[in-house]
C-alpha cells in the first residue's frame, strides 16, 4: 500500500459519530495530514482502533493509554 493510500484510508477511518471527535480529528489532519511519517500513521491506526468514548477519553485526558509507543501520536492529538 502507497503512504498516500494508506493516509486516505486513515483520514476515511478518522471520521467519527461525536462531533468533538469529528473536530479534533479534522483539526489533525488540517495540521499533520501532509508531513506525517509512516510511523506516525501505523501509530494512529492503533489509536483509531478504539471505541468513541474511550478515544474521547484518551485525547481529552481523562484517560491514559498503557501503550508508550503511542503516547507521541496521543500528544500530537490533544495539542489540535
Amino acid at each position: 500500500m502507497t503512504r498516500a493510500a494508506l493516509l486516505n484510508r486513515l483520514r476515511w477511518h478518522s471520521r467519527r459519530g461525536l462531533l468533538e471527535l469529528d473536530l479534533v480529528l479534522e483539526r489533525f489532519w488540517l495540521r499533520h495530514g501532509e508531513t506525517m511519517s509512516l510511523d506516525q500513521a501505523a501509530a494512529l491506526e492503533q489509536v483509531l482502533e478504539l471505541e468513541e468514548s474511550d478515544l474521547w477519553d484518551v485525547i481529552s485526558g481523562r484517560r491514559n493509554i498503557d501503550l508508550p509507543s503511542l503516547q507521541p501520536m496521543i500528544e500530537l492529538l490533544r495539542e489540535v
